[in-house]
């Protein structure tokens, strides 16, 4: 029973924090772009029209 006082108040100083951490990033704008952070991934930076081709004449000599 003498580890339920040091538990309860232990879980309510961590669930305390959880929440003000969850309402510190839903203010500062951590869940405005969902959608578009997923679509993100799917594009590369790649940019082939602004690299050079490959030298094709060298490599069958």
């Amino acid at each position: 029973m003498d580890v339920l006082l040091f538990l309860v108040p232990m879980a309510l100083v961590l669930s305390t924090v959880g929440l003000l951490a969850f309402f510190w990033a839903l203010k500062s704008g951590q869940f405005d772009d969902l959608q578009g952070a997923a679509e993100r991934i799917l594009y590369t930076d790649d940019h082939p029209e602004h690299s050079e081709p490959p030298n094709t004449l060298d490599e069958k000599q």
